[in-house]
């Protein structure tokens, strides 16, 4: 096997495997609301550090993907087209520009400060896919929505992105010290 093949095979599997991952603590959740608190957004974070933007997005599309024909991946161990075009749908493709504009810039910049004014940004983008299409779905105000979609996630949301900013760059050190 050539340097250039083991590495895409690497790089295949730690796809894979995120997915896998995904698809294991992505239905993890507690129901406080309509829209429980899950670990989806910290497992991408974390993905962020060691797969980059571009396999971290394919690895959650292919999770996405899973859920969608009826895996019970998503929050509450659910899965199939119903839970996207119900009222936490948003969130679900919200996480896409989410790991795109975190990634982007994880990638670029080793200054931690900046990896979480993007990662906060990114969430909030996330927050307005989630909001926007629950508005619709509940047929509520945007304000009654930011009470029970966007303000109860907040303190957990900025603990998970500390997190993953003291964590993420140790774990990517270890694993490029195991090749």
């Amino acid at each position: 096997m050539t340097n250039e093949s083991a590495v895409k095979t690497r790089s295949n599997t730690f796809t894979g495997l995120s997915a896998a991952l995904l698809c294991i603590l992505g239905p993890m959740s507690l129901p406080i609301g309509p829209v429980p608190i899950s670990l989806t957004n910290l497992v991408l974070y974390f993905m962020l550090y060691i797969l980059g933007w571009k396999r971290t997005t394919i690895s959650y599309v292919i999770y996405l993907l899973l859920g969608l024909v009826g895996l019970p991946v998503f929050s509450g161990y659910i899965g199939g087209l119903a839970k996207l075009a119900g009222p936490t749908g948003g969130y679900l493709i919200g996480f896409i520009p989410m790991a795109i504009i975190s990634g982007l810039v994880i990638q670029r910049s080793q200054r931690r400060i900046v990896q979480i004014v993007a990662m906060v940004f990114a969430t909030l983008v996330c927050y307005a896919f989630g909001t926007a299409w629950y508005c619709v779905q509940a047929g509520v105000t945007f304000f009654a929505a930011l009470s029970v979609c966007v303000i109860p996630f907040l303190p957990g949301d900025f603990i998970k992105i500390i997190a993953a900013t003291l964590v993420g760059p140790n774990i990517r050190k270890r694993i490029k010290d195991v090749q």
